[in-house]
């Protein structure tokens, strides 16, 4: 009886499902880095036999370039086992100066300040005329209610 990981093996190892043993190598491939210059690192591919190294940085090209011959050297004596059907002659590195996108906060509208209300309609107004006088007292109505005084 077949275990797990002999299933995901035989998985991995159907045509369709290529690009994962190309993603498995790239990641060992990737390890033999150190850790900032791994940290570096936006994405690999491979292309045309060249292995391609997507960099975020100058100064990460930079460190890439002192320590891609002892790299090379390394993988032409010992291949990593997930690396052994793929022929990798080259590889290389670039930066990129695309920005990447992190997802945001979605915006809020922004909306006025509310403030609690801080009349309370208890002054009394001597107004002459008729209208204007029935009109000052609904607003007063209208503030005594949204108080409940």
């Amino acid at each position: 009886m077949k275990n797990a990981t002999d299933i995901i093996k035989i998985i991995q190892n159907q045509p369709q499902f290529s690009k994962l043993s190309h993603f498995h190598c790239i990641k060992k491939i990737q390890s033999l880095f150190n850790l900032p210059l791994q940290k570096m690192v936006k994405f690999a591919y491979i292309k045309n036999q060249t292995l391609f190294f997507v960099l975020n940085h100058p100064g990460a090209k930079q460190e890439f370039d002192n320590n891609i011959q002892s790299i090379k050297s390394a993988l032409k004596f010992v291949t990593p086992e997930e690396c052994k059907e793929l022929s990798i002659n080259d590889i290389r590195a670039f930066v990129t100066h695309t920005p990447s996108f992190k997802p945001s906060k979605p915006l809020q509208k922004e909306t006025a300040p509310q403030y609690p209300e801080r009349a309370s309609g208890d002054i009394s107004v001597d107004i002459q005329d008729e209208r204007l006088n029935k009109l000052v007292k609904s607003i007063f109505d209208i503030i005594k209610e949204k108080n409940g005084s």
